[in-house]
Formats: structure tokens, sequence, C-alpha cells
């Protein structure tokens, strides 16, 4: 029988890693990098699992074994194409029935495999778990439109270590975020994926991140790492209005009259019955650097009021005219004086030519 690992050793192993659940469940959160390889179809999960329930177990094995044994061959030759080496790491819900019974039939096959102790389910506790340790951050805030991820692609182009919040999420977290991103992560999966990078980070540099709220588009950032970034140091960005206006016409110019219209729309409310109406015959007119400035003004103001309702002075750094390359090299070099808590561990090694 294979061998089952915790999920230290098993992440570590070898080979790929086979995710036996149902289409559905990989659909909802998986491990980053693990393939699909179901042993059950959605429909075929539920007839088991209702023949559980109103039959027995005994009953619900032979029936998994009538709809999973004619595939027996297909899933030899699927694992071959994948692990032409023949080691394999395999997992299902709670590390049962599901992953041991199609370990078992890989393993009579030639293939060396192991299992995941506990399943899933003991990744999502090891999930929860890691982002819960505490690591060194430092959180980039700024006003919609100054290029806070630009910069932080920049900052990683430099080696500086970033956790990018929106880019995971696929979505720039305001009203307008979605637009032009593929479709959004479940928030179960944006926690995979977060910790995914997370882990890579050894916790002996400060860790950049980007201001957010705690949803970023329908994404929810973990309490474990809400909470870390609430009390980390800050530094805040400043760019001209000008600037930022270009920035957000670059960004979204390519969306659709529709897409812009029913984003404005969305904010009604908070943008205020008469500035909405005009925002959107903006819009209409091609004129998205005239709606933006509406816009900005409410998005401006919000900024502004949370700074204050949380009594928090952040310290900032004017990189008007500057690209993001130039404003994350400014960044490293002035973040010992921007956040002398952080000043042991900031390393400016980067910043040599």
């Amino acid at each position: 029988m294979p061998t089952a690992l915790d999920i230290d050793r098993f992440l570590q192993g070898s080979g790929p890693i086979l995710d036996v659940r149902s289409p559905g469940e990989y659909d909802r959160g998986h491990i980053p990098r693990a393939v699909s390889f179901p042993l059950f179809t959605d429909e075929e999960r539920a007839r088991v699992g209702t023949c559980y329930k109103q039959v027995g177990r005994e009953a619900a094995v032979e029936l998994g074994f009538d709809i999973a044994g004619p595939k027996c061959g297909e899933f030899v030759r699927a694992a071959k194409a994948l692990a032409p080496d023949r080691h394999l790491r395999v997992h299902c819900w709670r590390g049962g029935m599901r992953s041991g019974g199609l370990g078992w039939i890989l393993e009579l096959a030639g293939f060396k495999v192991v299992l995941l102790d506990g399943g899933y389910k003991a990744y999502r506790r090891w999930v929860r778990q890691v982002l819960a340790t505490p690591k060194p951050m430092v959180i980039l805030g700024g006003m919609t439109g100054s290029g806070k991820t630009q910069i932080l692609h920049e900052l990683a182009a430099l080696g500086e270590p970033v956790l990018d919040l929106e880019g995971l999420a696929h979505h720039r977290g305001s009203s307008f975020g979605a637009l032009l991103l593929p479709p959004q992560p479940s928030t179960e999966h944006y926690e995979n994926l977060l910790v995914d990078q997370w882990v890579q980070y050894p916790g002996d540099r400060p860790i950049w991140l980007e201001a957010e709220s705690r949803r970023v588009g329908t994404c929810r950032i973990p309490d474990e790492l809400f909470a870390q970034m609430e009390a980390a140091p800050a530094v805040e960005v400043v760019r001209s209005l000008d600037e930022r206006l270009d920035l957000l016409v670059e960004i979204y110019g390519e969306a659709s009259t529709e897409e812009l219209v029913a984003a404005t729309e969305r904010i009604r409310k908070r943008l205020g019955g008469d500035r909405t109406p005009t925002a959107v015959a903006h819009i209409q007119s091609g004129n998205l650097r005239a709606a933006c400035a509406i816009i900005l003004d409410y998005y401006d103001r919000a900024y502004r009021y949370d700074l204050e309702r949380r009594q928090r002075v952040i310290p900032q750094l004017d990189i008007t005219g500057l690209s993001p390359a130039e404003s994350a090299r400014l960044l490293v070099e002035k973040l010992p004086r921007l956040c002398p808590p952080l000043a042991p561990q900031v390393l400016t090694q980067n910043l040599q030519p």
C-alpha cells in the first residue's frame, strides 16, 4: 500500500500531485499546481454519497468500485503521461478511500505513490496555521492611481519579497477592479495561492504588500494575515493628480463603455446623485479622463477618511515624475528612514547597479 506522509513531507516530495476529488471540489480550491485527476465525476460522487447515507458503507464501496473499475486503464495511461518517472503524490478530501484506492491501483501498475495524511482537509488546516505565522512586512499605501501595483512588480524585480494581494485575486480592489481581468478564484483557493507565496519568504526581510481592505473583490484576506497587515508599518506614495489620471486612463481605456458605466453605477450611492450621471455622461462621450477625475474625488475622500478613522499617520514619499522602477528603488533606499523599526532587516544590496 502507498505510504502516507504529513503535509510538509508531502509538499516537499517528488512527482506531480494528483487531486482525485471531483471536479467541483477541485474548482472550489486545490493545492497550487495540483492536477485534477478525479476518481468520480460530480454526479458519480453524489450517487456514492447518497448510497452511503441511505444504504450504508459496504454498498457505497461496492458502488464506487462499479463506477471506478472500468476507468482503471484510463487512470494508468493518464498517470504515465503526467509522470514518466513513475513518482506520484495523491490526495483526496480526508486521505481515505478515494486516494487510497487509486494509489493502490497505480502502485499495481508500477508507480511509486505517496498519499497525503489527512488529505486536502489537513492541507487547509496547514494553510491557516502558516498564514498566522508572524513575518516582518511593510504596507505600501497611496491613493487610487498612484501606481502601487506597478511599483510592487518593480520591487519584486529588484529581488524584494512581494505578496501581490490584488494579482492573486485577479482584482484591483475597487468597483472597477475586475475589468479586463480573469475571473476571481474562490476565497478558499485565494488563501491557497497566498500561502504558496508566503512560505517562500524566510522572514529575514520585510515582505511588501499593498494596503487593502478585508476584501479584494469577492476574495477575503484571511483574518490571520489581515491582523498582521493592520499592525505593520506602512509608507504612502504620493503622485500628482495629472499622473494618476494618466495611469487610470491607460489601465481602463480598453474597457467597454458598458463595463465602465456599470462599475460607476455600482458606487452611485457613495458617488452621489449629481456626480454619477455626470461621470456616466463623460464615459459615454469618450471622455474617460473627466469621468476618472469625478470618481477619484470620491475614492480620495474615502482613503483619507479611513486613515483618520484609524488615527494612523503614515510617512509619505513623493514619487511625482518617477517611473515605477525609479519609485521602487527610492522606496528601498528610503525605507530605513521612513520605517525605522524595519531598519535592521532592510537590505539595500539590490540597489547596486
